[in-house]
C-alpha cells in the first residue's frame, strides 16, 4: 500500500516513510525569510516519528497545540525520546550547499557553545558535515534527509538530486542532538511553521 501524499507548499510529502519501521508524518512547514515585504521560501520540511513517541509525551496529554508550541520542555522531550526520527527537507529556492552547510554549522555551534559542549571532537564532527555540503548544489527539488535511529546517538545525513545520492554519518552525540534541535528546538527551531504544526498534530494525537 503506498502512503498518501501531503502537500507542503505544493511539494508532495508521503504521509508515511519506512526506515527501520514505518514512521508517520507528524509535522511539516517551511523555512523562509522576508526581504522588503516579500516572502522568500527556501525549503519545505517534513518531520516523521515512530508513533512510539507518544508514550514519551504523556505528561503533555490534554494540552492545547498553541501552548505546546511555546513549551521548550515539550520539544526537549521529543529530541531526547529514544525513538526513530526522520526529517525530509526539500529545496524550494536553489542554494549553494556551502551556504546551507554554514547555516547548519553556526546554528549547531551556537547551541553547543551555549551548553558548554563545543570541544575539539564536536568541531571535527561539524567540519565533516560542512565538507559534505561544500561541493553540493541545492537545486530546486533536491532532498536533504536526516535519519536519527532509535538505538544510537548517530545521525545519517543524505542528499539526493537528479538521481544521484550521497550520505554521511555523524557519530558525535552532542552534534547529533543539536542538529535535531535546529529543526525540532521549539521556540528556537529554524522553522516556526513546522514547530506549530507539530505542536498542533501531537496535541491532537495525545488527546485521543
Amino acid at each position: 500500500m503506498s502512503a498518501e501524499l501531503v502537500q507542503v507548499d505544493e511539494i508532495p510529502f508521503p504521509s508515511q516513510i519506512t526506515k527501520t519501521k514505518p514512521l508517520n508524518l507528524l509535522g511539516h512547514g517551511i523555512t523562509d525569510v522576508e526581504v522588503h515585504f516579500l516572502q522568500i521560501k527556501f525549503t519545505a520540511i517534513g518531520v516523521y516519528f515512530d508513533p512510539e513517541i507518544f508514550s514519551h509525551l504523556q505528561q503533555w496529554k490534554g494540552k492545547a497545540g498553541s501552548s505546546l508550541a511555546e513549551d521548550d520542555d515539550f520539544f526537549e522531550a521529543i529530541v531526547s525520546a529514544p525513538v526513530e526520527k526522520f526529517l525530509r527537507v526539500v529545496v524550494i529556492k536553489e542554494l549553494k550547499g556551502a551556504q546551507y552547510g554554514v547555516q547548519l554549522e553556526s546554528a549547531v555551534r551556537d547551541r553547543l557553545a551555549a551548553d558548554d559542549k563545543y570541544e575539539d571532537e564536536e568541531e571535527a564532527a561539524l567540519e565533516k558535515v560542512v565538507e559534505f555540503f561544500q561541493s553540493k548544489y541545492l537545486k530546486k527539488n533536491s532532498i536533504i534527509t536526516f535519519h536519527f535511529p532509535a538505538t544510537s546517538s548517530t545521525a545519517e545525513i543524505g542528499f539526493a538530486s537528479e538521481g544521484k545520492e550521497s550520505k554521511i554519518t555523524v557519530e558525535n552525540a552532542n552534534v547529533v542532538e543539536m542538529i535535531q534541535k535546529w529543526y525540532l528546538g521549539g521556540t528556537r527551531g529554524v522553522s516556526a511553521t513546522t514547530i506549530s504544526c507539530l505542536a498542533k498534530n501531537l496535541s491532537a494525537e495525545l488527546s485521543k
